[in-house]
């Protein structure tokens, strides 16, 4: 509903309403490029950080299962590595980060913006339940993975009520999360027409004020994200959520140049596939 990666769906000609819903576009050959990358001369090891725009565990993986093949090729050049993911689907590669994290610094971090299950349903439909996403963040830590939480989006006047931020954090300790950062919604284009079009035909008396509060552009207020930003730190205190210590981002040499993997030298670029989840 409110996902600031519609907008991407345009750079390829897609529609960022329903065919973001709809349609996805998927690098089958990102695995094969990673390693190639990876075994360049040129390639000093810099951290990869996944998930940042689209969830790489979203539906479609189930299907195409790249995250084992990018992971593996991770772990065999020792290369940092973070994955910010919102789905449950990440449990399915925990043998892999734990090989991964034996070599090199990985970082987890689960989104989950609030644990109101009447909010849930209704703007982030066809999402894990937050309880199912704070499962996975016990899970990781129980088998040594630290994993954070992005507490986002905090949405302005339906899940920023002290009660519910309260209850999110306390639910976010309980599962063991080393950190939480939230992140207060942000309407970038794209998103916000769909967003708007949303709140006026589920809480239209909302409208107004959040065209007050969003008047500047897609961020609320700078004073707006302090008031929640330091609420929710002092939420963190309260229920004793610290951040993780950091560690080495590379615990083996690289590979010697004999034996990296041989790359087959004919592009391997294909051409992109499109799929419908209806």
């Amino acid at each position: 509903m409110y996902c600031f990666a519609r907008k991407t769906h345009s750079y390829l000609d897609l529609d960022t309403g329903l065919g973001f819903d709809s349609q996805i576009v998927v690098k089958v050959n990102a695995p094969e490029l990673l390693r190639r990358k990876l075994a360049d001369r040129r390639w000093q090891g810099e951290h990869i950080a996944m998930g940042t725009n689209v969830d790489c565990y979203q539906r479609a993986e189930g299907r195409y299962r790249l995250m084992p093949g990018i992971i593996s090729a991770l772990r065999d050049y020792a290369n940092p590595f973070s994955i910010l993911t919102k789905g449950t689907l990440i449990l399915r590669d925990l043998d892999l980060l734990r090989q991964a994290a034996e070599v090199t610094e990985v970082g987890v971090s689960v989104s989950v913006g609030f644990t109101d299950q009447t909010l849930w349903r209704t703007v982030e439909p066809g999402t894990p339940a937050p309880e199912r996403r704070l499962d996975v963040v016990r899970t990781l830590t129980e088998h040594g993975i630290g994993c954070g939480v992005l507490m986002a989006p905090v949405i302005p006047f339906l899940g920023d009520s002290p009660e519910q931020l309260r209850a999110t954090v306390r639910a976010i300790a309980a599962a063991g999360a080393t950190s939480v950062t939230p992140l207060v919604l942000h309407l970038r284009p794209g998103a916000r027409e769909w967003f708007m079009d949303w709140l006026a035909g589920h809480h239209p008396h909302l409208v107004r004020r959040y065209e007050r509060l969003y008047a500047e552009g897609a961020y609320a207020p700078k004073w707006y994200q302090r008031r929640i930003t330091r609420h929710v730190h002092e939420l963190a205190t309260e229920f004793g959520i610290g951040p993780s210590s950091p560690g080495r981002a590379r615990r083996i040499e690289r590979p010697a140049t004999d034996a990296l993997p041989r790359v087959p030298q004919q592009p391997l670029a294909q051409e992109p596939t499109q799929l419908t989840l209806l």
